[in-house]
């Protein structure tokens, strides 16, 4: 039986049965068939790009404070400086957002993430050789350029490649490499100085360069371009030898059909367009405004300010809690669903932010009550609500707006949508970590983490309100899902199989 014969003869037997859980049944046969070696090999390749934006996020914490005290004077940083040379990353990240939402759509989703290598690597090379502050800037500034695209461009491919048995725990592995990388980057921090702390962060974007060469292109994006046989190869390298892809293939291939068309401003007219799109974009606003780049960005700076004698040992430790807990909630993700770690995530940080604020709030009152410094018998509650909060994100808000983003959108608008949704991320975070420093001098140090503990609780309400549960759909039913259908496919109607 060729391809077209098989391709009716599927699409006929879909047509005729009626009853859900025997399409579910039909799904679970040809899940039970599938391999997920190369899959896990492919995955690992390719989260080599969120592990260079992980160094490039930490490299700061460490770099700060020892470019505030450098001796040569063109390297060194004041505080608004040091403001700048934590914040201007996120710049390049809106920027890199925009551009890898143009690039995913003209060159593909692998040749896009295989160019995130080159600025990632001229940018540490900048800084290796950096003469004066703007050198610090401009490097600063290319690995942001990288961070967006890599930020947009690896939850993309990841979902476009991964089934739904196992799409969670693989989406979620992009926030765990993000994590590693800031953790590698504290723990390096404590024995190399910023120069050889560079080149150690430039060794990941390197190996991203080389491993991504071996992997395939989308299956998603080659049937948006037309090419059913390198589809077909690319889900079978992705699914084993055993796997009956063209099952797969066809179904995509109808979603791509119904899509064919590329994005116009009327298609926000549309709901399963505006609705997701709004979701995306709110879930990364949230995401920001808990102030996690700004506390991440400046960790040893908040220890420091609550008297934590091992400011530096303290940061290795949150990045550690952080990579646990991320772990966890790889783990987790596909049993537990997105929705509920969303919700838990949010009461836990607002939970922590508001006892932060409090430790910041006794501490102000010790010096003028006693005349003394403040008491250390209270640093403890400094690490502990710092753990909470880390804990907390890396469970929830931390890896599943990525992955939410990379799920709800329809293929045709996904690059777009995707773009919009790194834009906001990006702009907010550089909006928070830039007047975060000013917002611990205007509000206090107590009042700025109330403020982020009251932005947890707004993140809470809109969660229950309005974020959708994806687990163990694909992703043509979530799409057919903003569209008022709980079919597994588009719902305007299948083309006649040719």
């Amino acid at each position: 039986m060729d391809i077209q014969s098989e391709r009716r003869r599927l699409l006929d037997e879909e047509d005729g049965d009626q009853d859900p859980p025997g399409l579910l049944s039909e799904q679970d046969a040809y899940l039970s068939k599938v391999k997920n070696r190369n899959l896990y090999l492919a995955t690992l390749a390719c989260v080599l790009g969120p592990l260079s934006f992980g160094f490039v996020l930490g490299y700061s914490s460490p770099a700060i404070p020892e470019l505030s005290r450098i001796a040569d004077p063109r390297l060194r940083l004041d505080a608004a400086q040091a403001s700048w040379f934590g914040s201007i990353v996120t710049v390049g990240a809106a920027a890199g957002g925009l551009l890898g939402g143009w690039m995913v759509g003209r060159i593909g989703r692998k040749l896009t993430l295989m160019f995130c290598s080159l600025p990632f690597v001229s940018g540490f090379v900048v800084i290796i050789a950096a003469r004066s502050v703007w050198m610090l800037y401009a490097g600063r500034l290319l690995t942001g350029l990288a961070s967006g695209v890599t930020s947009l461009v690896v939850p993309l491919y990841i979902s476009e490649m991964a089934h739904e048995r196992v799409r969670g725990t693989l989406g979620s592995c992009v926030q765990l490499m993000v994590v590693l990388g800031i953790m590698g980057a504290y723990l390096a921090g404590l024995y190399l100085d910023w120069r050889w702390l560079a080149i150690c962060s430039s060794v990941p974007p390197t190996l991203l360069m080389v491993c991504v060469c071996f992997v395939p292109e989308t299956p998603r994006f080659l049937l948006s371009q037309g090419k059913r046989r390198e589809a077909e190869q690319a889900l079978r390298f992705l699914r084993g030898p055993d796997a009956p892809v063209e099952w797969e293939c066809a179904r995509i291939e109808d979603a791509c059909d119904e899509q064919s068309a590329s994005f116009q401003m009327s298609d926000l007219k549309d709901p399963g367009v505006y609705k997701p799109l709004v979701i995306g974009v709110m879930l990364m606003l949230f995401q920001q405004m808990t102030g996690i780049n700004a506390i991440m960005f400046y960790a040893e700076n908040i220890f420091e300010r609550a008297h934590f004698k091992e400011s530096d040992l303290a940061s290795v430790i949150v990045g550690l809690i952080q990579v646990v807990f991320t772990g966890v909630a790889a783990l987790i993700m596909d049993r537990a669903g997105r929705k509920i770690l969303l919700i838990i995530s949010g009461v836990a940080m607002a939970i922590s932010t508001t006892a932060f604020g409090v430790y910041f709030y006794l501490m102000s009152g010790l010096p003028s009550r006693a005349g003394e410094e403040p008491h250390a018998d209270l640093a403890w509650l400094a690490l502990a609500s710092m753990a909470v909060f880390i804990t907390g994100f890396a469970l929830g808000w931390g890896p599943i707006p990525w992955l939410v983003m990379s799920e709800i959108f329809p293929s045709k608008v996904r690059g777009v949508a995707s773009a919009a949704c790194v834009l906001t991320n990006w702009s907010m975070a550089f909006i928070v970590t830039k007047t975060f420093q000013d917002l611990m001098g205007l509000l206090t140090s107590a009042g700025t983490f109330w403020l982020f503990s009251s932005m947890c609780l707004l993140n809470v309400l809109f969660t229950v309100a309005f974020v959708p549960e994806t687990k163990g759909k694909t992703l043509e039913q979530i799409e057919a899902s903003f569209r008022g259908s709980s079919g597994p496919n588009i719902p305007h109607g299948r083309p006649e199989p040719v």
